[in-house]
């Protein structure tokens, strides 16, 4: 949720933008629909002056305040949605997400989340520390992103899981299917991802105020046109692996923002056509996950296969292209 007010001196590079556009840009968690809402209402002021037109244009040394409304106060309602438990203790749990699962309610996403299923899986989640609207939650992965995430269940496991991904200091691997094949066996991605000028909702590595970004990337097995590939985050930005995929030209599979959906002309049978377009979402899974247990120190690692879907697509590429493992 963006925070109750936001202040900003427009930097040169936004010269010339419309007000929604730049403030999609600035404020997190805001959609440009919403702030379009708070500069009708009123709730905008340029130079100290009410701003009620989201086309009005923004110059270098303009002085933007936004007046967000408060978080709801009401706790996540429990909701009887079945999860996939791989571990659990009475400090963590360590769930498996279904791709199309949102982690915690949002703008847009008031339930059906995974907070709203813990809700009523752990009855005391409210109780484990955080943000009201989610309660326990240390780190997240994408909606259209399967696999592993660990949630703390009480305060002392909240406090011990959000300082060991401060300190980066989860083992995290996720598994890939992108197009094409990277020359190198191993390799870096290195360049900064910000917020898109162009479209305020997708995120970039020429965006505005980006942040160091750093990816890992091995090459597991070669399709020739698609390859299987390990990640792993040195950094944790907002939709970090799907956008350095993108510029390493080798985008995810089934990502309909950074990837490849449109498979009709690749030069495979209809069945492997077929395959690759049943993906739901992104062939992207967050395979492995390894963490010390907050409260016990132990060292736990956890691993889970990719969904259906993505094991489906896998399949029909090593049954009709010779893999050719690195």
């Amino acid at each position: 949720m963006p925070p109750k007010s936001f202040e900003d001196i427009v930097g040169p590079e936004f010269e010339g933008l419309r007000l929604d556009v730049y403030l999609a840009a600035v404020v997190e968690d805001a959609s440009r629909s919403f702030l379009q809402r708070l500069i009708k209402d009123g709730r905008v002021t340029v130079n100290g002056a009410e701003a009620r037109r989201p086309s009005r244009t923004v110059a270098p040394g303009d002085t933007v305040v936004v007046e967000l409304p408060p978080p709801p106060e009401e706790r996540p309602v429990a909701e009887d949605i079945p999860l996939v438990v791989v571990y659990e203790d009475a400090d963590v749990i360590v769930i498996d997400k279904p791709s199309g699962m949102v982690v915690h309610p949002a703008p847009g996403h008031s339930g059906g989340t995974l907070v709203n299923a813990l809700m009523f899986h752990c009855p005391g989640m409210s109780a484990a520390g955080g943000e009201m609207y989610r309660p326990g939650i240390v780190h997240r992965i994408d909606r259209h992103t399967s696999g592993l995430l660990v949630v703390a269940k009480s305060a002392a496991a909240f406090l011990g899981l959000a300082q060991q991904v401060r300190d980066h200091a989860f083992d995290r691997r996720y598994l890939a299917l992108v197009r094409g094949e990277f020359k190198e066996d191993r390799g870096r991605i290195n360049v900064p991802v910000g917020r898109s000028l162009s479209d305020p909702g997708r995120m970039s590595v020429t965006g505005v105020r980006g942040r160091e970004a750093v990816t890992r990337f091995e090459t597991l097995e070669r399709f020739g046109v698609a390859s299987l590939v390990g990640l792993v985050l040195e950094t944790g930005r907002t939709h970090q692996i799907r956008v350095h995929l993108r510029y390493a030209g080798r985008p995810v599979l089934g990502d309909p923002v950074y990837g490849v959906t449109d498979f009709g002309k690749w030069p495979v049978s209809q069945r492997l056509k077929d395959a690759l377009a049943g993906l739901d979402g992104q062939a992207l899974h967050a395979e492995r996950l390894g963490f010390e247990h907050p409260v016990t120190h132990e060292r736990l690692c956890f691993s889970v296969p990719p969904p259906p879907d993505f094991q489906r697509a896998l399949d029909a590429l090593r049954k009709e292209c010779t893999a050719s493992p690195s």
